[in-house]
């Protein structure tokens, strides 16, 4: 019998949502930051009268907002 010889494939490399903020500038976070507000007041809307289905997107808006005013907050100290 004949081995099969395993092939090795280079592993993709996943960008994190992090790293992506990241490569943003700052006035792209802070629009995005506000797009985000605008959306996640749309979200709290629809859950107050009923109309969420997906409740965790709340949570997901949350957690963006957050990694991007985090990332705000680095470049900040940085500069200091």
């Amino acid at each position: 019998m004949a081995r099969k010889e395993k092939q090795v494939v280079a592993p993709v490399k996943k960008v994190s949502e992090a790293e992506k903020i990241r490569q943003m500038e700052n006035a792209a976070i802070e629009e995005k930051i506000i797009e985000l507000k605008q959306e996640l007041f749309n979200l709290r809307l629809q859950a107050a009268v009923g109309k969420l289905e997906n409740t965790a997107q709340l949570g997901k808006i949350k957690k963006q907002i957050a990694r991007m005013k985090t990332v705000l907050t680095e470049r900040a100290n940085a500069n200091e």
